[in-house]
Parts: structure tokens; C-alpha cells; sequence
């Protein structure tokens, strides 16, 4: 099973995964500016999402086996791996893995440890669009935003918001596999010696995903780890700070 991917530029590969309910297209614009960096860029659909397969399973061993998988179909070595929130888990397990593979690594506001479920009031709103009515495409937003208030995440649930022909709509991603795994998404493998890939965490300042407590489960996990905070920014650093994002991972690479 291949994944999905947008691939920009030339040079160094460096593969970027999305988040939960995310899709490649969600890193499209800071993408375009790694690849004008001298990078090659790979945007990753990750399984059941965006335009990759469906699979009935939710597991972190699998998708950094995905992971591996398209690195060894594109010839890719020694890359840069970044990845966020649910993708952050996924690169994480992926050093854990196949340490060969990777040159530096990237986590976007995901700690190493255990997340409480916290996605089922989107996960209930997803659920509640019935697409036998849905004439156009406001018409889900407008049942989404009677249990979704922040406009922001219904734009980014919208992005999955497709035609599967002329008359039916449906979400790219997988909801009912990943509506039934909503308690493994925030789970998180110890792994017994620290992984000793270069490495920047990256949280936003008004985020509460990575805790100045967790500094020392990142040091314990990580033998060469930084931590970077973007001020003003929440979980979205990435969205809400893009410039200054993208300079903290080209000075980390360079």
C-alpha cells in the first residue's frame, strides 16, 4: 500500500507528516518554501488521510513502517523528518525504528509521552453531517459549526471535504476507523536507550502540549534534543507563526 504524497524542489529530502485529520495540502505553503530552500520536499497523506488508503488499524509501529516504505520507493536517505502533533508520534516512532534512516528530526508540539482522548467533541461533529443532504459544501460547515464554534477548525476539517461524484460528498479521511481509534492517537511507546538523532521540539508558547515538565522526558528520550519555544503561537505554530517557524527549522538543519 503506497502513500499519497505532493513532492517539491530538489536537494536533501525532507519529509514532512501532518496531523491528525490533517493532510498533506495543510503544509503546501511552507513546503514550497523549504523546496526554495534546496530541499526536496515530501508532504506525506498518511494512512487514512488525504488521498491515501483506508486501513481498519490506527498504529504508530505501522505508520512509521509507511514511513519507511515510501523512503525506500523514492530512493530517500539520510532524511530531514518533520512531523506534527499525530505526526510528531509517528516520526518519533520512526527514530525509534529506523534511526538509519534519519539525518534530523523535527517534532511540532507533540511530547514523548501518553495523551489523554481529547478529539471526541470533533469527532461527534464529523459524525453529525449526514451527506444524503448535503447539497454544497456550506451545508457542512453549517452542521459543523453547531457543535464547532472556532471557525479555524472547521476551515482545516473543511479541507477534507470532497465530491465523490456529481451529486454525493464525503471526507477523505477514514472517520470511522479513526473515530473508533480515538484512544490510541494520544498513546506513546517508551522505548529502552535514547535515540541519538539531532532532534528540535518546536511548541507553541500558548500551547499546553509540551510542558516545561516534560523538558526532562524529552532529555531521557533524546540524547542530543532542543527545545524551542515560538511565543504566542498555540498548537498551529506552524499556521500562526509560519516565519518564524520556517527559520527555526533551517537554522536547526544548516
Amino acid at each position: 500500500m503506497k502513500l499519497h504524497s505532493i513532492i517539491l524542489g530538489e536537494g536533501k529530502p525532507f519529509v514532512i507528516l501532518h496531523g491528525f485529520l490533517g493532510m498533506a495540502d495543510n503544509w503546501k505553503t511552507l513546503g514550497t518554501r523549504w523546496s526554495q530552500d534546496g530541499f526536496q520536499v515530501h508532504l506525506l497523506d498518511q494512512r487514512n488521510h488525504g488521498r491515501s488508503f483506508h486501513s481498519d488499524t490506527f498504529d504508530y509501529n505501522d505508520m512509521a513502517q509507511d514511513v519507511s516504505n515510501y523512503c525506500k520507493e523514492y530512493d530517500l536517505e539520510n532524511i530531514v523528518l518533520l512531523g506534527h502533533s499525530m505526526g510528531g508520534k509517528v516520526a518519533m516512532r520512526c527514530a525509534a525504528m529506523y534511526p538509519e534512516l534519519i539525518d534530523k528530526l523535527i517534532i511540532a508540539d507533540i511530547a514523548p509521552k501518553e495523551y489523554a482522548p481529547h478529539h471526541s467533541d470533533i469527532i461527534n461533529a464529523l459524525q453529525s453531517v449526514d451527506f444524503t443532504t448535503l447539497k454544497k459544501r456550506g451545508d457542512a460547515d453549517k452542521i459543523l459549526a453547531q457543535r464547532i464554534n472556532d471557525v479555524g477548525t472547521r476551515m482545516f476539517l473543511m479541507k477534507s471535504l470532497h465530491r465523490i461524484d456529481k451529486n454525493t460528498y464525503g471526507w477523505r479521511f477514514n472517520l470511522p476507523t479513526l473515530a473508533a481509534s480515538q484512544h490510541d492517537v494520544g498513546t506513546h511507546e517508551q522505548h529502552d536507550e535514547p535515540i541519538d538523532i539531532p532532534t528540535l521540539f518546536i511548541r507553541g508558547g500558548e500551547s499546553g502540549y509540551i510542558l516545561d515538565s516534560d523538558k526532562m522526558l524529552i532529555d531521557h528520550a533524546f540524547a542530543k534534543a532542543e527545545l524551542k519555544t515560538i511565543p504566542n503561537a498555540g498548537h498551529w505554530l506552524h499556521a500562526q507563526e509560519p516565519d518564524k517557524f520556517h527559520d527555526m527549522v533551517v537554522e536547526f538543519i544548516k
